[in-house]
């Protein structure tokens, strides 16, 4: 049984959870990044703490906090509407192909819809082919007119990164 549980800030295991499956996702191929040291994840604890539409949901199974999305709440000017960004999702290995990633997708579709939420989006890698499957089973396509994500890196000097 999959349940599901919004990231309290306050709740030392949750706090575990959210940095170990953050660098699990790091590290893994689609990740292609390094691990955060202790330092970096406090910092991104108290960055998702403390931004003002970030929400982080786990998927938990055995009482054990096996997946999670980290999202954000955004605003369409074009249809003058909150939507929902999905920036992360991910999934521990040992707990993959068992619907788990499915789920936590059909939970953010639900708690969107709950909220009156214009649209869900989302970015994904084009050779993580098995994302993609998963989330067009679940009603997401490419936009019409086709997207591009495009990026500026910036040069930002962080003390003691």
């Amino acid at each position: 049984m999959i349940e599901f549980e919004f990231c309290d800030f306050e709740n030392p295991e949750h706090l575990k959870a959210l940095a170990e499956l953050t660098n699990h996702y790091m590290t893994d191929p689609m990740g292609d990044a390094e691990p955060l040291n202790k330092l970096k994840q406090l910092r991104l604890i108290d960055g998702l703490a403390n931004h003002p539409t970030a929400e982080v949901l786990f998927a938990i199974t055995d009482s054990k906090a096996v997946g999670l999305a980290t999202c954000f709440v955004n605003f369409s000017t074009f249809k003058v509407k909150p939507y929902l960004y999905i920036h992360d999702i991910v999934v521990l290995n040992e707990y993959r192909q068992n619907g788990i990633g499915k789920a936590l997708m059909q939970k953010l579709i639900e708690v969107s819809e709950e909220r009156n939420y214009c649209k869900i989006t989302l970015e994904v890698r084009e050779d993580n082919t098995l994302a993609q499957s998963l989330y067009k089973s679940k009603g997401f396509e490419e936009c019409e007119p086709r997207m591009l994500f495009w990026t500026k890196q910036l040069l930002i000097s962080a003390p003691n990164s």
